[in-house]
């Protein structure tokens, strides 16, 4: 009841709110006769079939009393990573928004297998907020944010307020620590917090109580960790695809078109290219590396196969081959450290 009152004053504020929301294999294995939790995958999906009917029947009491409509969404990875399904869900959160309702989201658990689950709901939370372009994703959890150390087992690890970016050695001493809710501990509120600021999304990780949690988190004042920095880059419907979807394959560059991507705002040609890895199509999103580092992602004009045979190669080498690689209008720079 905590979580409706605080979306209500949200909202009362003008502010447009989607909620991504968990519960439906625990509101429904009961039904079921499952003693507990089932484990297995059938158990699964066949307690979340139950649930899912069950979680937003709650969502819609709770929320009535404020008149609010809740509109229940249910993803899988596919709707990311295909860019019509992508470009379709936006426009129904659009509509949505538009029409005052409260898309209340959660994983399709009833049809998701394994290679195409988003992992954790803070992932999934991530995504969305890319894709809506969000101004704020607030992560929730029964931990006030990150520490410089697992406050569950060293007293003196001090709360990290602010951070400008999420490194592999940040990634490093939250695991382990923080929330044990759902399928997600704090490496993985990081791992999303990166993918959301990637996308140009700041983000909250922390707790907070009472109706005007979120509104104090929105003005800065949350109990917990900020996740932001100044250049967040704004992006097209079709970047933000190119930051969020899951990638195909890898192609390794030389010095020169490093800079010719990072410095020169150039394309990418096949001359710069010197290694390929993975089994992609034309259209499909893949990484870009320098030296074994991640310099950014794009979506490439050729297939992996086509691509082996034209790397290396000087444009008025090329014969029935694009001449770029990826396109500067579809490549995406990353920061890694």
């Amino acid at each position: 009841m905590d979580h409706v009152q605080a979306i209500a004053e949200l909202k009362k504020c003008g502010h447009e709110v989607l909620l991504v929301s968990s519960g439906a294999v625990a509101a429904g294995f009961k039904q079921l006769g499952y003693p507990s939790r089932p484990v297995t995958v059938k158990g699964k999906q066949a307690a979340a079939a139950v649930g899912q009917s069950l979680l937003i029947q709650t969502y819609h009491a709770l929320f009535s009393i404020y008149d609010i409509m809740p509109a229940q969404i249910l993803l899988t990875r596919t709707d990311f990573s295909k860019k019509e399904r992508y470009k379709n869900a936006y426009a129904t959160f659009e509509e949505l928004l538009e029409r005052s309702m409260l898309p209340i989201i959660n994983e399709n658990d009833t049809v998701s297998v394994s290679e195409l689950t988003f992992g954790d709901n803070d992932m999934l939370s991530a995504l969305v907020s890319g894709l809506v372009h969000a101004d704020q994703l607030i992560i929730l959890t029964d931990i006030n944010g990150l520490y410089d150390a697992n406050p569950n087992k060293n007293p003196q690890a001090k709360r990290i307020d602010r951070l400008t970016e999420v490194t592999d050695e940040m990634l490093g001493f939250a695991d382990g620590a923080g929330s044990k809710v759902g399928t997600g501990g704090m490496e993985s509120k990081l791992l999303a917090a990166r993918a959301a600021l990637n996308a140009g999304v700041k983000v909250f990780i922390g707790s907070g109580y009472g109706a005007q949690k979120l509104i104090h988190i929105l003005d800065g004042h949350g109990d917990g960790t900020y996740v932001e920095h100044e250049a967040l880059a704004v992006l097209t419907n079709n970047k933000q695809w190119i930051a969020l979807t899951e990638i195909s394959g890898k192609i390794f560059i030389d010095n020169g078109a490093e800079h010719a991507l990072l410095e020169n705002g150039k394309s990418l040609l096949p001359a710069g290219v010197y290694r390929v890895e993975g089994d992609f199509e034309q259209g499909d999103v893949v990484e870009v590396y320098s030296h074994n580092k991640l310099i950014g992602r794009g979506e490439v004009l050729y297939s992996s196969l086509e691509l082996a045979h034209a790397m290396g190669k000087r444009t008025d080498e090329l014969t029935n081959y694009p001449i770029e690689v990826i396109h500067r209008d579809k490549w995406l720079k990353i920061q890694t450290k």
